[in-house]
């Protein structure tokens, strides 16, 4: 509010200027500036009028919500209109009427009339000069008519000097000059007329009263010269004679003045509307003025009022930090610091709860933050088996939602899942028969048998303080990943141990095969010969096959050391696939162009192709009446996907859990090792490797490599 007074009296003072120079100038009111003026001062009063209304509008919104002090800032608001509308009312009519009378007054005078007599008493001076220059040119003209054109020129200034003329000029009717006589010796050459005013003369004598260019004002006539003639060209006498500057002062005087009261007369209207408006303005602040002093007055009374119905409504939602500003040593002042020290005493008297609600909320919020963080899953359950709380990764490892399972038995969890089954039950048993105890803690392992693997699960109970009803933690921890971790663990180290073991006597065994048949070969019959070839055959076979598993377990024991290139996956495909081109099992490839290359170890990569193709040969080569293969890479993301599927027997469920574990085999050859070294590969270039059996028969082992980022190694 304080800012928009201060604009409009800002505005309103421009407009005032503008409306006094308006109307201390003529100019300026018939020019389009008063126009604009008029149309500023227009706007600018509806503004004064629609501030003063949305003011209005805004104190009888308050008393219709019935905010404290509106009623009595609406009675402020009257007094003072009140006080400024009365007089100023008055004021403004007297002075519109005043005004108005006094500019018609001024055009009263018979000032109009005796500038037009003076205007016309000078015309009549010229025109008698101008009727006098006439006469001289016509008796002039006849002169030279009666005399030769030789004798023209000399007799053309004696004439000039005799009528006291200043300048004579006989000219052709095409506008060649014939002869001149002047008495002005600053003049070369005369002003001569146009050809129109040659025509006009050509027959009568002509007279004009002209201006000419940086001379004045000048009489000039035109008169014909009949019977003189140069090569059929009639002659035509101009006298030229300066009206006297003391008369051209004069009239010019006489015609300004003249000019400037009939624009004066014509603006009179305007400065009657001028007023009006200035008036008008003065008015409108004087009002605008009144209002808002009444409203600044009236909040500052109200304001104390309102500030204690304001802090009372928040002392009774409970805010007890509420202050009000002490202003003043009156009975005001007083209550509001009243009012103060009894929020004081009421925040003081809250403060302690408040305090250790805070506490109480901050260990609950950390509790939560923390069991919402943990990789453990955390349920907590009370004695009859309710659940309380539960933790994200309860849900995750369970692998069932949790999140409208709380107040509901721990059954629930079961009839989600019924795998889950033995473990709810599990739960139940061992809290029933601990619950007599104090303090117990409980830690089992269970196995969950899902379709595609198995899930090993780490149970721990412990009771909670106790309360009314007795609560227990159930801390459950998803151990799969570690006891897999342990078992291939074990399984290097037993390979290590086998391969270095077992690798050491199988030399000095072969050797000595071979050198017993080199010895006794040729010693021995042919029937004992016959035997002991068999026999050092088999043990030199068996030899072979002890140094092939023994080689195996070095392979998977030992940590591959990855020499890395960039490679065409597809290639390597298509190379592969050649080397089985004569096994009997149609290989057909799949192949995305333009695939990125993926940085390999190109030899192990080589062993993964191999060993996955070979596997699925083996499996199809006495199950299967067409056996094929199909090999297909695709791209996803920023992954590249390779898939070999088979059309055999698949493979079984018991094998499907275990299938990368060491060992584990459907083949009657083979010591199991070789999807066990294929995932060690592919898990050593980052990769993942999956493996399911497909609906309608044959397994199906899908790969996915890292694209490498970088085009050299």
């Amino acid at each position: 509010m304080r800012y928009l007074i201060a604009i409009a009296t800002l505005v309103g003072a421009s407009l005032l200027f503008l409306l006094s120079k308006a109307s201390s100038s003529s100019e300026f009111i018939s020019g389009s500036s008063y126009t604009v003026v008029l149309i500023l001062s227009g706007i600018f009063i509806l503004s004064l009028i629609a501030i003063i209304a949305n003011q209005i509008k805004k104190l009888f919104g308050n008393i219709k919500k019935d905010v404290m002090g509106s009623r009595l800032s609406m009675r402020l608001v009257i007094s003072f209109t009140l006080m400024a509308v009365i007089p100023g009312l008055i004021v403004y009519l007297v002075s519109v009427n005043f005004l108005t009378r006094s500019i018609e007054s001024w055009f009263n005078v018979k000032v109009e009339s005796a500038l037009d007599g003076g205007l016309k008493l000078g015309q009549k001076a010229l025109d008698i000069m101008l009727t006098d220059l006439e006469l001289k040119a016509g008796r002039m003209a006849l002169t030279l008519s009666s005399m030769p054109t030789t004798s023209q020129y000399a007799a053309l200034s004696d004439l000039r000097e005799k009528t006291g003329v200043q300048d004579a000029t006989i000219i052709s009717d095409q506008g060649k000059i014939i002869a001149v006589s002047s008495n002005d010796a600053e003049s070369f050459l005369p002003a001569l007329p146009t050809l129109i005013q040659l025509k006009q003369a050509e027959n009568n004598i002509y007279g004009k009263i002209e201006p000419i260019k940086n001379k004045g004002l000048y009489l000039r006539v035109l008169a014909p010269i009949n019977g003189a003639a140069i090569s059929n060209e009639r002659l035509i006498l101009q006298i030229l004679q300066p009206v006297p500057d003391s008369l051209t002062t004069l009239a010019e005087s006489v015609q300004d003045v003249f000019q400037d009261y009939q624009k004066l007369s014509y603006s009179r209207d305007s400065l009657k509307v001028i007023f009006s408006i200035t008036l008008t303005l003065v008015l409108m602040l004087a009002i605008l003025t009144a209002v808002a002093i009444g409203f600044l007055l009236s909040r500052k009374l109200s304001e104390p009022l309102a500030l204690l119905a304001e802090g009372t409504k928040k002392i009774a939602k409970g805010n007890f930090k509420t202050m009000l500003p002490e202003k003043g040593k009156d009975e005001l002042g007083v209550l509001v610091r009243s009012f103060n020290s009894m929020t004081r005493q009421l925040d003081q008297a809250t403060q302690t709860s408040a305090n250790n609600q805070i506490r109480l909320e901050s260990a609950r919020s950390y509790l939560e933050t923390v069991l919402a963080h943990l990789s453990s899953g955390v349920i907590v359950i009370n004695d009859y088996m309710e659940i309380k709380s539960f933790n994200i990764a309860a849900s995750k490892i369970l692998q069932i939602d949790l999140s409208k399972n709380t107040n509901q038995l721990i059954t629930s969890i079961s009839n989600k899942n019924k795998l889950l089954n033995d473990f709810v039950v599990s739960i139940q048993e061992e809290i029933k028969a601990a619950s007599s105890k104090k303090h117990f803690e409980i830690i089992k392992q269970f196995e969950i048998k899902y379709e595609k693997n198995n899930q090993i699960l780490s149970l721990q109970i412990t009771p909670l303080p106790q309360n009314k009803v007795k609560n227990y933690v159930l801390m459950i921890d998803d151990i799969t990943m570690m006891i897999q971790a342990q078992r291939d663990a074990a399984w290097s180290e037993v390979a290590r141990r086998l391969a270095h073991e077992i690798k050491n006597p199988l030399t000095p065994i072969q050797l000595s095969a071979e050198r017993i048949k080199h010895k006794l070969g040729s010693k021995l019959n042919k029937e004992d010969t016959d035997i002991l070839d068999k026999a050092v055959s088999t043990i030199v076979n068996q030899v072979d096959a002890m140094k092939t598993m023994v080689n195996e377990f070095s392979e998977y024991a030992r940590a591959p050391k990855l020499n890395l290139e960039l490679i065409d996956i597809n290639e390597t495909i298509k190379e592969i696939s050649h080397l089985f081109e004569n096994s009997g099992i149609k290989i057909t490839t799949t192949l995305l162009k333009g695939l990125p290359k993926i940085k390999v170890d190109v030899n192990m990569m080589r062993q993964v192709l191999i060993n996955l193709i070979q596997n699925a040969q083996d499996a199809m080569i006495n199950n299967t009446k067409k056996p094929s293969i199909k090999i297909n890479t695709n791209k996803y993301k920023n992954y590249l996907i390779l898939s070999i599927l088979d059309n055999g027997p698949g493979f079984s469920a018991d094998i499907l859990k275990k299938a990368f574990e060491p060992y584990v085999t459907s083949k009657s050859h083979g010591t199991g090792l070789g999807l066990a070294i294929v995932k060690k590969i592919i898990e050593e270039h980052e990769g993942t490797i999956v493996v399911e059996n497909i609906k309608n028969g044959g397994a199906n082992i899908n790969i996915q490599l890292p694209i490498s980022k970088s085009k050299e190694l």
